[in-house]
This record gives C-alpha cells, structure tokens and sequence, in this order.
C-alpha cells in the first residue's frame, strides 16, 4: 500500500519478506475492515503492511527522518517543481511518512490553502505532526488511513501527489481509483517512483556487495507491490487508465544519490546496513557471515567516495495525470 520511501526501499517485500501480492481472489475489492492499529477501516489485502509499518520498522524509518529528508531531498525538489501548487489549492499527498513533503506542499499553498498528508504508520505520522506544529503554523493535517478504502471528501481537491507512497498497494486501480474520488474535475496527480533497478546502482551495489556472502533475495513479480512496482510505463499506464485518470505522462529523471548524506565513507555503509536491500538480505546472518559483508560493501564504495560524499547513479519517474 504505501510510500515509500520517504525512501521506504521494500516494504513489506524487501524488509520483512511477507509478500503482499497484487492478485486477489474473487470478490477480495470489497475487503475492507476494522484492523489493528488503524483507527479508520482498512482494506484486508493491506492488511500486513499495516501491521508492520506499525511496528518496529515503522519506527525506526521515523527515526531516521532526517536522513532520509537529507538523501531524498532532489527528488521532493523536482516532485513540487513538476507538481506545481499554489497559493489557496488543497493537497493530498499520499504516503506522507515523516512529513517532509506534506509540509513542503502546506507551505506552496499557505495561507489560503491546505495540505492532508495520509498515510498508515503511526510512529512516522507522530514525527511529522511534531514537525508540523514548530515552529510555523501552517494549513497542514495529517490522518492515519488506508487510501485504497479511505472516504475522502469527493471533488475537493486540487492535487494527489505522492513521493514513492504509491507503490506498495495491493490493488493499485482500487487505490487510485478511490483516490481519484478526491480530485475536483480540474484536479491532477504527481508522482515519483522508481525506474528498474539497473537504472538504480544506489540501491543495488550495496546489494550486490552482501550477495557475495548471503543468498539472493526471492524475485519479485512484475506485479507485486514493492520499490519498483511502477518501473514499467507500461503498466503505470494501464493502472492509472483503469482508475479514470487522463493525460497520463512520465518523465525519467536521472539523479546523483549520495549515501553518504555528506558524513563520509562510513556513514554511508551504515546507512546501506539500516535501510533497504541490503538490510533485508543481512538477516539473521550469523555474525561472522555480516562482518564478512560489511566489509566487502566498504570495499565497493571506497572507489566512490570523494571526501565525504559517496555518489551512487539513480532514476526516477515523475508521473502525472488529470483527474479527468
């Protein structure tokens, strides 16, 4: 269901293994319940992600909101550049995480406008309505929903904009769909996601580098939800299609991703460590078989580093659409 990332590189796919698959059986588009740890109803293929966005891995990326604010910063950039709000419009921004955009949109639309940031776990919504209430007031609110079900107010907004929040939903026409309700007539989507993996070398060096010790990952289906779920244009296109949208466009935006965040080589191998792929493929390694791949992850960023930066190439889509 949700966005990343902020940079959430997997999901449940990529950190936790659950897989929550974008097939469902007959009649599974009417699901929707009462879950633990939403205060609103759910739809019941979301219902993992939910739990674990709810738990430990929830708190941990707000933990590491202001990193992430750091590596992820370029792509909100190009995001509100391509989404272009303005003062008095009302915004959604889907798979708000820790806030960062949502604040960024409140403050293109202020004073007149509003900013709805939504998404499902509670710890990454505590940081962002913190963040929101200092040490500016501003037209923001934030709400804990399943966009797949949740009942927005119909034809009362101006944009749905997400930064990788819309990748993980197990049934992304349903999602979209039901997100579409939201726009006015006049009203348009912005995206970003991810381009393939081989357009990705930040996220899969370091992956690579810990393959040499652990087994690969299991493969991700084409229409699984995960980081590179809406990789394909194709398929970007028949999923915003299915679901109303018109005038559907994708920008390939390439992008210098430094892992580093500006703190040197070493930050930069944790950073791989904490979040993400390689994360995911270190564990319950025994200790001998990780001390084994973190140093082979050093030994394939040291060529890259240049002071204390470590630039990795990344790419990304930035999609967008009219509501009708």
């Amino acid at each position: 269901m949700k966005k990343s990332v902020d940079f959430r590189f997997s999901r449940i796919q990529s950190e936790s293994g659950a897989a929550t698959t974008a097939s469902a059986k007959p009649g599974a588009r009417r699901r929707k319940r009462k879950l633990p740890h939403m205060n609103t109803t759910a739809h019941e293929l979301n219902a993992d992600q939910i739990a674990y966005w709810n738990g430990p891995a929830g708190q941990r990326w707000a933990d590491r909101q202001a990193a992430q604010d750091i590596l992820l910063g370029p792509v909100a950039d190009i995001l509100i550049d391509r989404a272009k709000p303005v003062a008095g419009e009302q915004v959604i921004d889907i798979g708000c995480g820790s806030g960062v955009t949502t604040i960024a949109f409140a403050r293109k639309v202020a004073p007149s406008g509003h900013a709805l940031g939504v998404d499902i776990s509670a710890p990454m919504l505590a940081r962002a309505r913190a963040r929101a209430s200092a040490p500016e007031e501003l037209p923001i609110d934030f709400v804990q929903a399943d966009a797949t079900v949740y009942p927005f107010d119909s034809l009362s907004f101006d944009l749905l904009a997400s930064r990788f929040g819309v990748m993980f939903f197990a049934d992304p026409v349903l999602s979209f769909a039901n997100m579409r309700t939201a726009l006015k007539p006049s009203g348009r989507l912005a995206f970003a996601c991810w381009r393939e993996p081989r357009e990705n070398p930040w996220m899969m060096a370091p992956l690579q580098a810990v393959y040499k010790h652990v087994p690969k990952l299991p493969p991700q289906g084409p229409e699984d939800p995960g980081p590179f779920a809406f990789a394909s244009e194709a398929r970007v296109h028949r999923i915003l299609g299915s679901a109303g949208f018109k005038g559907i466009a994708m920008e390939a935006c390439p992008l210098s991703m430094d892992i580093a965040i500006g703190r040197g080589l070493e930050a930069a191998v944790q950073g791989a460590l904490e979040i993400g792929p390689a994360h995911r493929a270190l564990e319950g390694a025994p200790d001998d078989v990780r001390a084994a791949a973190i140093n082979s992850l050093r030994e394939t960023l040291t060529p890259l580093a240049r002071g204390d930066t470590v630039a990795l190439p990344g790419s990304i889509w930035i999609v967008t659409a009219q509501a009708a």
